[in-house]
């Protein structure tokens, strides 16, 4: 038996846990497909609409295009840039 220190962490804690692991990726890719249908109902709305909200139809895509965890970065980006013009 081998013993350890406080600080350090126990084996079971060390093991790999797979299913853990596949449902973090279910819920990334649920939420991923969730933001993605969100941004493509906003190509929906007509010109004047997304003018309110100050963002273009360019920036929906730019955010569409976007491979990271936040594409709404990319449409927080545009609503301040359009807000100082």
């Amino acid at each position: 038996m081998a013993l350890s220190l406080p600080g350090e962490r126990s084996i079971a804690a060390a093991t790999p846990r797979p299913f853990a692991a596949l449902l973090r990726w279910l819920g990334q890719a649920k939420a991923a497909r969730a933001r993605r249908t969100a941004l493509e109902s906003l190509l929906d709305l007509d010109h004047e609409r997304l003018d309110d909200l100050g963002i273009s139809r360019a920036d929906i895509n730019a955010a569409l295009a976007r491979t990271g965890n936040n594409p709404g970065h990319v449409l927080n980006t545009a609503r301040a840039r359009n807000a100082r013009l």
